[in-house]
């Protein structure tokens, strides 16, 4: 059905949890591409987590399985999902992780769909979502901590080989969502928005879009450090910048350096944005 299965998790390289999950999947279907999507999101963050998805699994062949791991009530009540969107099937706890997905996915088969809020949501028209509940289709034994290799890893293979979604568990009519973050305007007029994730080069990636930004000379300001306006390239900036990346948001960047060091910034941080 599908040969490209990618992976995100907040794993790691540093040990073989990815690897176990790889040995699952080929063990069922040796001749699926598995593609490592992203293993460095921090532990437990399901929102940078879901953003980071968000970020490039549009670029993927159509039926592309995703699987996503970060899941901080592993071994609770909560659910392991199959989502079946009209391009992409998704692997994951049902705890917001597919957030993103949902409303875009929502959006694109429903120009009237509402923003998705927090809690459970009614999956629009073009969306299946299936409770992974055949244990037929699990790995043995299975561990109370490390659902990836026992439970998502093997849906995945068997999904791969064509194995249909109602196979897994129920059909279940809604998931878990929080909405997506969005700038906030203050009582005083001040744009502000937060760090949503750093990349490997330390750029802070922050949750305004360009669509977002007011009209006028702009003012940014993250970790009590001020950035005038929006450059256009890295090279428009000597030290410290703003710049509309390559997600299509607002990133606070240093030109040969770390931003996220250099302002001591972490994911959560306050951006804000006044105009002249």
């Amino acid at each position: 059905m599908s040969n490209v299965i990618t992976l995100t998790t907040d794993f790691g390289t540093d040990d073989a949890y990815v690897a176990a999950m790889k040995g699952v999947i080929l063990t069922i279907n040796p001749g699926v591409t598995i593609v490592d999507f992203c293993h460095n999101i921090q532990p437990q963050n399901v929102d940078q987590a879901a953003f980071v998805l968000s970020t490039a699994y549009h670029y993927f062949p159509e039926g592309t399985i995703h699987v996503v791991v970060v899941d901080p009530g592993v071994g609770s009540e909560r659910r392991g999902v199959l989502l079946v969107t009209p391009s992409a099937f998704f692997i994951a706890p049902d705890n917001g992780i597919l957030s993103y997905v949902i409303e875009e996915a929502s959006r694109e088969t429903d120009e009237e769909s509402p923003l998705i809020g927090e809690g459970e949501t009614e999956l629009g028209f073009g969306l299946q979502a299936f409770a992974l509940t055949n244990p037929h289709f699990w790995h043995y034994p299975v561990s109370a901590t490390f659902h990836g290799r026992d439970i998502f890893a093997p849906v995945a293979g068997h999904l791969s080989l064509g194995t249909p979604g109602r196979d897994f568990g129920d059909l279940i009519p809604t998931l878990f969502t929080f909405p997506p973050p969005g700038p906030q305007i203050k009582e005083d007029g001040v744009l502000t928005g937060r760090v949503l994730h750093i990349d490997h080069f330390g750029n802070l990636i922050t949750n305004f879009k360009e669509k977002d930004l007011p009209q006028g000379r702009l003012f940014i300001e993250a970790a009590g450090h001020i950035i005038e306006d929006v450059s256009q390239s890295y090279a428009e900036a000597s030290e410290i910048l703003a710049i509309i990346g390559s997600s299509g948001n607002l990133e606070i960047s240093l030109k040969n350096g770390s931003a996220a060091r250099l302002l001591r910034a972490k994911i959560g941080s306050e951006v804000s944005i006044t105009t002249l």
